[in-house]
């Protein structure tokens, strides 16, 4: 086990490294570059600031060493929209982004196991359609414009939700505000779910072990919750892996429809306003949360199914 652990750890330090550079590089290379940053009427004086601030006279990889021995002592740079610490404003809006996506995780697998196990014990009837339908609608709908209608159905025409923000005051304030986001963002990651757990539970109700469970006289319930379901859960948790890159990249568009102040909407406001260093630590961030959710998960995957270890 711990043999595993080292080798995935080793794998993701890697592949943060990787994402770093590439995106690094990107930005410098793209046309403009940092240098963007600069107004057309700045004088020289400004532009050579800019410019000894950015390190832009030294080659990029220089550069780019330089951004990683800072970046691995915790040091991400100023924002140059703001002036302030690029990891104080990163600080500042995860705990909002955190809220949104732990919710959605928690929903999503809940009621995307409880639906599959449903579709799967109920196949090919009203049941097992309607949940499919479902599915296909959720997965198909844009979430941009199923937010939009969201807001005028719940907070223009009922006007039970608020249309945007974190809800100030209580807790049933800032639990109202976070239900459409939450809702929206589960339409990414919960069909999916549900359509992974259907197929693993069909496979795995026609194994042997199952049939001699249900001829022993068990219950219904207990041979599909206590037996079958244990092993149909190990596809399932490995695709929770993948689910969470395309969980962060909905929040983007989530959180810029419904003013929510996480770091989706930031890194649209370091986009707009070309912050370079900002653009920089949302993308370490966002590669790091990804990495170790990720990293997270092979390690439980492992303990459920043992023959991964020996496989990777």
């Amino acid at each position: 086990m711990l043999q595993f652990a080292i080798k995935r750890l080793g794998q993701s330090i890697v592949l943060i490294l990787i994402v770093t550079m590439i995106t690094f590089f990107l930005m410098n290379l793209a046309p403009g570059g940092p240098s963007s940053m600069m107004r057309m009427d700045a004088t020289e004086e400004e532009r050579a600031a800019i410019s000894e601030q950015l390190g832009l006279d030294d080659p990029i990889p220089i550069r780019y060493g330089k951004w990683l021995i800072d970046a691995m002592q915790g040091d991400l740079g100023l924002s140059l929209s703001s002036g302030q610490e690029v990891t104080d404003r990163i600080l500042e809006r995860f705990p909002f982004t955190l809220q949104l996506t732990m919710w959605t995780i928690v929903l999503s697998i809940i009621f995307g196991v409880l639906f599959g196990i449903i579709s799967a014990t109920n196949r090919n009837t009203w049941k097992d359609h309607t949940i499919n339908f479902g599915s296909v609608i959720g997965l198909s709908v844009p979430s941009f414009w199923l937010a939009i209608m969201m807001i005028l159905l719940f907070s223009v025409q009922l006007k039970w939700l608020p249309s945007s923000g974190v809800g100030e005051g209580s807790l049933l304030d800032q639990f109202k505000a976070s239900i459409m986001p939450v809702v929206i963002l589960s339409t990414a990651t919960l069909p999916t779910i549900v359509r992974f757990t259907r197929s693993s539970m069909l496979e795995v109700i026609t194994q042997n072990y199952i049939r001699t469970s249900r001829a022993k006289g068990i219950k219904e319930r207990t041979v599909i919750y206590s037996h079958a379901l244990r092993n149909a859960l190990i596809p399932v948790i490995s695709i929770i892996g993948v689910l969470i890159p395309r969980l962060l990249s909905g929040a983007v568009i989530v959180e810029s429809v419904f003013g929510w102040p996480g770091m989706g909407r930031l890194i649209v406001e370091a986009a707009q306003s070309r912050d370079y260093n900002l653009v920089m630590g949302v993308t370490v961030i966002v590669t790091v949360l990804v990495v170790v959710c990720n990293f997270i998960v092979d390690i439980i995957y492992s303990k459920v199914d043992p023959r991964v270890k020996n496989m990777g």
